[in-house]
């Protein structure tokens, strides 16, 4: 369950930057549309990572740090829909390092899921 929660907590600090972002202008690029996504996204997932005991949380954790944080890398090289991003501020780093974070917890949890279907157990009694 620790697992579970510090992925839920990444989630939301994840979801909050990008909360902060749409309110503070983003909203009226092309990307604000995504942001305003992101933000429902993590608090969806976040709140089915900590009720829900199966594989599918940890997948959607895994893919939402892996979307998000592939989207702002695009977004400070080529660009992403118009916007070019850079490395600066706390908001990005925070943002970055909860997305990693994210990575992270949902591969570890379906590696954890996956060797507990192998020996016959549930995940609750092992990692997750």
């Amino acid at each position: 369950m620790k697992w579970r929660a510090l992925g839920a907590v990444a989630l939301v600090v994840s979801a909050a930057v990008h909360l902060k972002l749409w309110f503070g202008g983003v909203r009226d690029q092309s990307v604000g549309p995504a942001f305003l996504v992101n933000v429902v996204a993590g608090v969806v997932i976040a709140v089915l990572l900590l009720t829900w005991q199966h594989w599918v949380p940890a997948f959607l954790t895994l893919g939402f740090g892996l979307s998000t944080l592939g989207a702002f890398v695009i977004s400070t090289t080529v660009g992403l829909m118009g916007v070019h991003s850079h490395w600066e501020g706390f908001a990005v780093f925070a943002a970055a390092i909860s997305e990693v974070v994210c990575i992270a917890v949902g591969a570890a949890l379906l590696l954890a899921a996956r060797s507990a279907k192998a020996h016959g157990t549930t995940v609750r009694s092992r990692a997750a």
